[in-house]
């Protein structure tokens, strides 16, 4: 890939933040109510309508729409997110405290996922394994429909309660991630195998993977270096795509294994309406988002070695 290839990609990426951020704005905006009012307006603080005005003022819910965008906008440039109505925390200091915990269990989730995913299309597109193949190729459309709370709820049941595999209560933080990353890379895992499955079959009626098999090559190595090799481009660029879902699914998941994260903080600022907070999750949400696309994008040509003479020519 060409420099400016490179330079158009970052160039879009911030664009598509920038419209991200814009919409997002615009939306909370245009809620009946704002964050300040949800805090202090309750008839059980008692406080004055010229009090009210004055933390208003404070927070610059009373300046004019548009410079409220800009300013806010600035501060999003800066680092600066602002502080949180509800608790007067700084975001960004919020943001640090709960990143890194929802980006530990996304990236746990996520390498979950692709071996989960990886071993239902071994399973399903392999011919040793006959009418077993039949039955894991069906299991996809069953595991995407499941729901995710349900989902963490029945795991907490079975493994810890029952089992006692994994302990809910006074886990290691190594034990505390089994269970949550366990519940987001089932139904994540799904259309990242349906993907891998469907490629591996029209990569294996390829005239090419005829010829290898004619000059006697031996099947675990016309699939491990033949077929799975080719079928991985389009699955990189599913997997790119479900990263940037796990987090939103980590809302539902911290939610109900009761994690302290970005998911949790979610829930607590959409429940006060706590704006800054909120605008501050979409955006690093969008980010991560944008990030993960444009490092599947620039990593194509790497991989398939078509594209790079394309790029050359």
């Amino acid at each position: 890939m060409t420099r400016a290839q490179i330079l158009r990609r970052i160039g879009q990426a911030v664009l598509v933040l920038l419209i991200t951020y814009t919409v997002a704005f615009l939306l909370l905006s245009a809620l009946p109510s704002d964050g300040v009012m949800a805090r202090y307006a309750s008839p059980d603080l008692a406080l004055s309508a010229e009090e009210i005005a004055r933390i208003r003022e404070t927070y610059g819910a009373d300046e004019p729409l548009l410079l409220q965008y800009l300013q806010a906008l600035g501060g999003f440039l800066t680092g600066s997110f602002g502080y949180s109505v509800q608790t007067g925390t700084a975001v960004s200091t919020m943001i640090v405290e709960s990143l890194p915990g929802t980006v530990a269990l996304s990236v746990a989730s996520f390498i979950l996922a692709i071996l989960l995913a990886l071993l239902i299309a071994v399973l399903a597109t392999t011919r040793t394994f006959g009418f077993v193949g039949d039955i894991v190729r069906s299991l996809p459309a069953f595991m995407v429909s499941l729901p995710t709370f349900w989902l963490g709820i029945v795991i907490i049941q079975v493994i810890s309660f029952r089992l006692g595999w994994v302990p809910v209560i006074d886990a290691t933080p190594l034990q505390s991630l089994i269970l949550p990353s366990l519940t987001l890379a089932v139904p994540i895992s799904a259309p990242l195998a349906q993907v891998l499955i469907r490629s591996i079959d029209e990569v294996n009626r390829q005239p090419f993977i005829q010829v290898v098999r004619s000059r006697g090559a031996g099947e675990a190595w016309i699939f491990w270096r033949n077929i799975l090799r080719n079928a991985m481009l389009p699955a990189l660029t599913m997997a790119g795509l479900l990263f940037g879902e796990l987090v939103g699914g980590a809302v539902v998941t911290e939610a109900v294994f009761g994690r302290a994260g970005i998911g949790q903080m979610t829930v607590q600022a959409v429940a006060n309406r706590d704006t800054p907070v909120l605008l501050a999750v979409v955006v690093i949400a969008a980010t991560l988002y944008v990030l993960i696309n444009l490092i599947v994008d620039l990593l194509y040509p790497v991989l398939d070695p078509r594209l790079r003479r394309k790029v050359r020519a």
